[in-house]
């Protein structure tokens, strides 16, 4: 069946047991947590200034730790996952001295939040951090592990509390130090997500709609296909300056502006791979904006079908998928109970969002896998909070 993943109380004691072990002392003060995401429909739209409806997970970053004397930073990562060394050391930027990217890279993101923080002066602290979020899988571990620092932060030294910004702040970090040109979505969502609801996402106006997605019959089950993948190489940027390029073709500011009737008229000024890019984009802000309407009305199989024509579009317009992921596509289609399926995050392997009967969970995950070349992972999930102060409810 689905994986069991550790709660926030089951991190709290590991990051706590790290913190113990590392840093000795009374252990720590301040805890905080902010939520993975996934994408329900809405594929590379949010740096095109178009529509997203993302959920936050209850798969989370937990960060612990203590304010100290001076100005040394002292984190460490509990994840088996990254790059050695688990522990850097630094000093607080100063306006002479800001902070630089370097190795190990897990650690950019947490150099770019305090670097781009809202409020000063900082304190030296020392931290430990720990997630749930599966690393690559399209599930954002990055803006969780951004946003979870934002919010430690918070805690230390208290901006003005003005969570867009918070949000801003946080894919700041992303582009300066981890040298991803991310659009906003992944970071909104992780701070501003709501318990029973998605969010469409307004990525030009920043406004969030809630769209309540609490229905005991349905479900929406996560498939990882542990087929890792990284926005950091070229395939990311590359398709980002593609979209740029079509819409200063189509003299807009953004595809966001674009209408298909424009792009057909324009198809002899781009070229045949930035027709694709632009298509994909002007329907899939469209696909986004009726989905949500449908989740409203409970038309499932509205929004089912719409999932899939993005998942097609996303693999012939944009060819972001991958084979592993269209297989998990096709599986979880041939289940009675299935509304829709498609590709989730940025491509080239991560997970499949899939939306379905409640009753029909246990079917889909037998069948896919019996279908799936790979060895799959299941999350049964439901829309959950977005980043908080995390309590103990355990003994420390």
């Amino acid at each position: 069946m689905a994986n069991s993943s550790p709660t926030v109380d089951d991190l709290l004691v590991r990051a706590r047991e790290v913190y113990l072990q590392t840093f000795g002392g009374q252990g720590p003060d301040v805890a905080v947590c902010a939520p993975g995401r996934v994408n329900l429909i809405g594929e590379h739209t949010d740096y095109n200034q178009g529509f997203v409806l993302p959920m936050a997970l209850p798969l989370v970053t937990v960060m612990v730790g203590t304010r100290t004397p001076g100005q040394d930073v002292s984190v460490v990562t509990g994840s088996e996952a990254v790059e050695e060394p688990k522990r850097v050391d630094f000093l607080l930027p100063t306006p002479d001295a800001p902070l630089a990217p370097g190795t190990p890279s897990w650690a950019n993101y947490v150099k770019g939040v305090i670097q781009h923080y809202r409020a000063r002066p900082l304190p030296g602290f020392q931290a430990v951090i720990v997630s749930s979020v599966p690393l690559g899988a399209g599930l954002s571990s990055s803006a969780s592990l951004e946003v979870a620092v934002y919010t430690f932060l918070q805690q230390l030294c208290p901006d003005d509390a003005d969570k867009v910004g918070k949000a801003v702040a946080c894919q700041k970090a992303e582009h300066t130090h981890a040298g991803v040109p991310c659009g906003i979505m992944d970071q909104f969502v992780s701070v501003l997500g709501q318990e029973s609801h998605a969010l469409l996402i307004d990525c030009r106006t920043l406004e969030a709609t809630p769209v309540p997605l609490a229905d005991p019959g349905l479900v929406v089950l996560i498939t990882n296909s542990n087929v890792r993948h990284s926005l950091t190489g070229s395939e990311y940027p590359t398709r980002r300056r593609q979209c740029e390029e079509a819409a200063a073709l189509l003299g807009k500011s953004s595809l966001r502006d674009a209408t298909m009737k424009d792009l057909k008229d324009a198809e002899d000024r781009l070229d045949a791979v930035m027709y694709r890019r632009a298509h994909h984009v002007i329907e899939e802000i469209q696909r986004t904006a009726g989905a949500a309407e449908a989740l409203k009305r409970g038309a499932y199989q509205q929004f089912g079908k719409l999932m899939v024509e993005s998942h097609n579009s996303l693999r012939d317009h944009y060819e972001v998928s991958c084979a592993e992921l269209d297989e998990l596509v096709a599986a979880a289609l041939e289940v009675d109970g299935v509304y829709g399926s498609r590709m989730t995050g940025g491509g080239f392997g991560g997970c499949t969002v899939t939306l379905l009967r409640a009753d029909a969970v246990g079917r889909a995950i037998q069948h896919i896998k019996e279908r799936y070349s790979g060895a799959p992972s299941f999350y049964i999930t439901t829309p959950a909070q977005g980043a908080r102060v995390a309590i103990y409810t355990v003994n420390k």
